[in-house]
């Protein structure tokens, strides 16, 4: 774990034990700190009984705290919490604020810190995935993978020191005061987490901050597709050296995507090109990058490939929970003579038009709705594409299969939430996984073809 002589003979209150809390009391123990933890959950506490302090900070006196450490999760903007910690001048806090104060005992080393409304996991892991196969230590947090404290510190090797890639949410970014990234990214900025937010300026200007953080000679890179995200561009050029806050450009990859074949799709050459910036800022060449591109195998749930059965592609888009996650999915299969796209949508609708899919309804041959939001979603597209009534995910991929021909797509796009029928879009993508395995013969067809094991 990390750990930080900074930390040594402070005092902490740690609010929540999930993952992320659970790894913050364990690196301030280790680093000599003392410890008030809580958690509404008997089993959470149980975990850090005997080694920290079990108290609620909403019921002790503050005032002899160094901070006030929180998980993302707790919402700042009613959580009594943040008055209580104000009124006694202490910070509230988050993990990877932490990992920033710890930075100066640690092996040389560089951070680069990725935000975006969509689109950022998949570029943290691409990142992180090209200095992986570059033989460069690196190490993935933050928002995906394991809590950045609670991974052992990076030592340089001969490929050069060590890179943390840490994907970062607007909640992170809100519990941030000194995280200078050395190399920064934005993909985009849309509508989300509006009740946590006055309004989305104000979301907005939680993604800003990250950038604000760094220094006037440190790298950003931004995805200056949309009005917000180049109004961030353009206040962080106005303050920088020339050059060190960029909009993503092309630069000649285009032609190559071909031969990416997870990275299909225009939101994909974006998140690409920013992990071809951030990787050249921190050292990598133009080889080594592009080796890394056409070995990447993408994220489970996120335009998954899961493999080919009978000459159709199945595509595995469980993530995609509204229509404008959805909307690069349809557009990353354009029409082609050899191949068509059969959608599988709905779910729990969060929106009540697919206005932002409709570009892309051209790519589809058929769409198979299901939940919820099936007869909405049947209506809306009956007058433009065939629709199959399908209700369940089950019916939907075999008519899908019955329907397709090679060099087909089955598309698992479902541009909404997955709480009427599934726990998560984890448990909804696995479902759908499952059911592709068993269509064939050798179940352990598909799995062979990803290199990843059978769920």
């Amino acid at each position: 774990m990390i750990t930080s002589p900074a930390f040594s003979d402070k005092n902490y209150a740690v609010l929540g034990l999930a993952r992320s809390g659970l790894a913050v009391v364990e690196a301030l123990l280790a680093s000599g700190a003392s410890v008030t933890a809580w958690d509404r959950q008997d089993n959470a506490r149980d975990q850090v009984a005997g080694r920290a302090t079990l108290a609620d900070p909403l019921e002790i006196d503050l005032t002899s705290f160094d901070a006030v450490i929180v998980s993302p999760g707790v919402p700042l903007n009613i959580h009594p919490i943040v008055g209580k910690a104000r009124a006694a001048g202490v910070p509230v806090i988050g993990d990877i604020e932490l990992f920033a104060q710890a930075r100066a005992d640690l092996p040389e080393h560089r951070v680069i810190g990725i935000t975006g409304t969509n689109g950022k996991s998949t570029t943290t892991a691409l990142v992180h995935h090209l200095f992986e196969q570059a033989d460069v230590p690196v190490r993935m947090g933050g928002n995906i993978g394991l809590p950045i404290l609670g991974q052992h510190p990076l030592e340089p090797n001969a490929q050069g020191a060590g890179v943390y890639v840490l994907e970062l949410s607007s909640y992170q970014i809100d519990l941030t005061q000194t995280l200078a990234c050395d190399a920064a990214a934005l993909t985009n900025i849309s509508p989300d987490h509006l009740d946590r937010y006055d309004g989305f300026a104000g979301y907005a200007a939680s993604k800003a901050r990250l950038f604000a953080m760094q220094q006037a000679d440190q790298f950003a890179v931004f995805g200056c597709a949309d009005a917000e995200t180049c109004a961030v561009q353009q206040a962080e050029t106005a303050r920088r050296k020339r050059g060190r806050a960029v909009c993503v450009s092309p630069e000649g990859w285009a032609d190559l995507q071909q031969n990416w074949p997870s990275l299909q799709g225009p939101h994909n050459f974006q998140n690409a090109m920013i992990a071809i910036s951030l990787a050249r800022e921190c050292g990598l060449s133009d080889e080594q990058i592009s080796q890394g591109l056409a070995s990447f195998c993408g994220l489970h749930h996120r335009m998954e490939r899961l493999g080919e059965y009978d000459g159709v592609l199945y595509i595995n888009d469980s993530k995609a929970t509204n229509p404008a996650s959805t909307a690069p999915a349809l557009a990353a299969f354009p029409p082609a003579p050899e191949r068509r796209i059969h959608w599988i949508c709905g779910g729990l609708p969060k929106s009540d038009s697919l206005d932002e899919c409709a570009p892309a309804f051209g790519n589809v041959v058929a769409a198979y709705t299901i939940g919820e939001a099936g007869p909405h979603f049947a209506h809306l597209l009956e007058p433009v594409m065939h629709v199959e009534r399908c209700e369940m995910l089950f019916e939907a991929v075999h008519r899908a299969k019955a329907a397709a021909r090679p060099g087909d797509v089955v598309l698992f796009s479902p541009a909404c939430a997955s709480f009427d029928q599934f726990r998560d879009y984890e448990v909804r993508g696995d479902t759908f996984r499952a059911i592709v395995e068993n269509l064939a013969e050798d179940e352990e067809g598909i799995c062979r073809l990803t290199g990843r094991p059978k769920t």
